[in-house]
């Protein structure tokens, strides 16, 4: 197996170990993104609808790095912070990975006890180049 790094200045630096995303053969995998802003590496003010909003930002940044988009998604993983944000989330989610036209990719939604940096929402995804 080959792998190599995605990187770029348009999403937050990773915040340890980590790569932003990785390439191996025809499939790119993120990281989870949260709503870090790219510049201060800190969480974006607001509720669920802001920070669905910039996490989905940031991983189309990386994913355009790598040389592909948010249409060419395959899959999604969505840890919540409340599941009472299901429906706010998924409005913005939907406007980004599943607009007119596009297959939406599989998804897994969960609510996860606490996320880095104290974030309402983290997205991770798998997409094809």
């Amino acid at each position: 197996m080959t792998k190599s790094v995605i990187a770029t200045s348009a999403a937050p630096a990773a915040i340890g170990p980590y790569s932003q995303a990785i390439r191996t053969g025809n499939l790119i995998f993120t990281a989870g993104q949260a709503a870090l802003d790219p510049a201060t590496g800190q969480l974006i003010p607001g509720g669920i609808t802001e920070q669905t909003t910039r996490t989905i930002e940031n991983l189309k940044a990386v994913l355009e790095a790598a040389g592909s988009s948010l249409a060419k998604t395959v899959k999604a993983t969505v840890f919540l912070k409340d599941m009472k944000d299901f429906a706010a989330m998924n409005a913005i989610y939907a406007t980004y990975l599943a607009p007119e036209g596009v297959i939406p990719p599989a998804r897994t939604t969960i609510e996860a006890a606490r996320l880095p940096k104290d974030a309402l929402v983290e997205i991770e995804l798998v997409a094809e180049l």
